[in-house]
């Protein structure tokens, strides 16, 4: 049944939807699992990876569904919704549909932004674990990153106060030779903390550590969690754990988690994490939550192992991409589907006429302040103003060899005269339409956007990537500036096409992926530019190196790792009820 959304919060929507919502014991018999693949935690479980893959090993794959969105506005335009939405409406018209989606960060959930859960009917449940650490992936992931951070820092401090003798009888190990000045990683911890993102450590004596300026990111920065978005398994796993550079030694050498002999035990902090928590929706349909890296410089996606477990036991699977096509597509298409191999049917295009206005040159959207009446009220001049943007990312998507359908996540708001505009223009640029209000009314509101859905799975499709493998780094950038972006080119200030030089150079870096670096507000480097900028070139200033997950970074402006808390910040809302235990405030 579905809420009455205008009038309930979506913590209350949650609160009643939970009692129905399956036990572990009952998800085993609605699935069809094994009793051993089911591991209970607490009202929640986690599915066993290796022993569904291996007794499933054998079936077909499913139909392979992927959710975008145009360049949003900064609150974001509801593709974890519409995910939601999709998998509702999908299963109020009979199909075994489940789905996956990323977990997310305290820090935004504690800030302004909030829990990134849905909303409205079409969310996933139980709302208060999805938004308060669920299972302890995030947990285990920050206590992996920083044991490197332990394990390095502790053997500075060792390097420095023995000579050469007394470190290979106390270590048992070569000396390091860390660099104080070219130490690449940081701490990590799952808060928006401007106040950790330069820092000085080591401040007192000998024996307190090795003195040197430091920094925080926020946990799903990790490169621990990029890990384990893409691994195949856990040895694949321990691999790429033992592989991220740390520093670099003072011959310019990098200093790796292996060197510092911390992999495994990162590993071992890890060894849960491989298991995908399941949730539901409002409406129950079965949804994993696995891994939530930054979208800026890290995939941006759900893991490749929920998607692998899904395609086996859902005939529809549906799977989320951060940010707009731009950037959460892009990577989807050219390294999330390169590493596990899968290719999608259809990619859905998330659009809000919210998000078209602004395009169109509506005045700014700030989170925390009130919207202005322009998006609340019909301007039709706004929305055709904006539709270019929309239209550039389905033109994007099409690159792919994909068809997508472009789904009006409908606010209650929105009148049909602008709902129109954007289907008319959808249509005009060979994609289906539908409009959806999974938000307002659940599964049932969704029925003509599944319908779409189903539809586009049985177009043929001619699944390519934007660039072969073989191709240079710097002409992999152009590629995707070119034919993603709409610039007319790239500009690399001295110090980045140096690096790029030298990557390009060594055969060492030829199987790394390019993980392109840029705001998710513009199709630009620049935040401010909305709509579908013309005349301009794209900037790179630097191209980091993650070496574990093989991932090369170029980056286009400055992305801070370590988000701010605002003045108004959530938390200040969050309260517990004594007597009961509920936690109010969160949504």
């Amino acid at each position: 049944m579905a809420y009455d959304a205008t009038k309930m919060a979506d913590w209350q929507i949650s609160e009643a939807a939970e009692p129905n919502m399956p036990t572990p014991d009952q998800w085993v018999e609605k699935l069809g699992l094994q009793k051993d693949e089911m591991l209970p935690m607490g009202r929640l479980g986690k599915l066993d990876f290796l022993k569904i893959m291996d007794r499933l090993q054998n079936e077909p794959d499913g139909k392979y569904i992927e959710v975008t969105a145009i360049t949003p506005t900064p609150l974001g335009e509801g593709k974890s919704t519409t995910s939601c939405g999709l998998m509702e409406g999908l299963g109020m018209r009979g199909v075994n549909v489940g789905g996956a989606l990323r977990q997310p960060s305290g820090g935004p959930t504690m800030n302004v932004k909030g829990t990134a859960a849905g909303g409205g009917n079409s969310l996933l449940i139980p709302m208060t674990e999805f938004s308060l650490g669920l299972t302890g992936d995030i947990n285990d992931i920050m206590n992996a990153h920083n044991l490197a951070m332990v394990a390095l820092t502790a053997r500075m401090q060792h390097e420095r106060n023995y000579n050469d003798e007394q470190l290979q009888r106390l270590t048992k190990m070569a000396r390091l030779d860390v660099d104080p000045t070219r130490v690449e990683m940081g701490w990590i911890i799952d808060y928006c903390a401007q106040a950790l993102r330069n820092i000085n450590i080591g401040l007192g004596g000998r024996y307190d550590g090795y003195m040197m300026q430091s920094k925080f990111g926020i946990a799903v920065s990790s490169e621990c969690m990029a890990i384990l978005s893409i691994v195949r398994n856990l040895a694949d796993l321990k691999e790429k754990l033992n592989n991220i550079t740390v520093a670099f030694n003072k011959n310019g050498k990098p200093v790796t988690t292996g060197d510092l002999e911390v992999g495994n035990a990162m590993t071992a902090w890890m060894r849960n994490t491989i298991n995908p928590t399941l949730m539901c929706t409002a409406e129950y349909q079965p949804c994993m939550v696995h891994a939530g890296p930054f979208a800026n410089i890290a995939v941006g996606q759900s893991s490749i192992i929920a998607d692998r477990i899904g395609l086996k036991m859902f005939d529809y699977h549906v799977t989320e991409s951060g940010f707009a096509a731009d950037i959460g597509f892009e990577k989807f298409w050219n390294v999330k589907c390169r590493y596990s191999g899968l290719k999608p049917h259809v990619s859905v295009l998330t659009t809000t006429i919210r998000a078209l206005k602004m395009h169109g040159g509506g005045p700014k959207v700030t989170p925390g302040i009130a919207m202005p009446d322009e998006y609340k009220t019909e301007n039709l001049g706004l929305v055709e103003k904006g539709i270019e943007n929309m239209v550039h990312m389905i033109n994007v998507i099409r690159k792919s060899g994909i068809n997508p359908v472009v789904c009006i996540n409908r606010f209650y708001t929105d009148t049909d005269e602008e709902c129109n505009i954007v289907r008319k223009a959808a249509e005009a640029a060979g994609a289906r339409c539908a409009e959806s209000k999974h938000w307002e009314k659940g599964g049932e509101g969704a029925l003509e956007f599944a319908d779409a859905v189903i539809d586009a799975c049985n177009d043929e499709s001619d699944f390519k990537f934007l660039y072969p493998t073989e191709m240079k780094l710097r002409d992999r950038v152009e590629q995707i500036a070119k034919n993603v972006y709409g610039a007319d080119g790239v500009d690399w200030q001295p110090e980045a096409e140096a690096k790029a030089k030298m990557l390009e150079a060594d055969s060492s870096y030829d199987d790394y992926t390019t993980m392109m670096v840029k705001t998710h507000l513009s199709l630009t480097h620049d935040p401010t530019l909305k709509g579908v900028p013309k005349g301009w070139r794209l900037p790179i200033r630097d191209v980091l190196i993650y070496s574990g997950a093989k991932f090369l970074c170029p980056c286009a402006g400055t992305i801070s790792l370590m988000p701010g808390t605002g003045s108004n910040p959530a938390f200040r809302r969050v309260d517990v009820d004594t007597e009961t235990g509920k936690v109010s405030g969160l949504f």
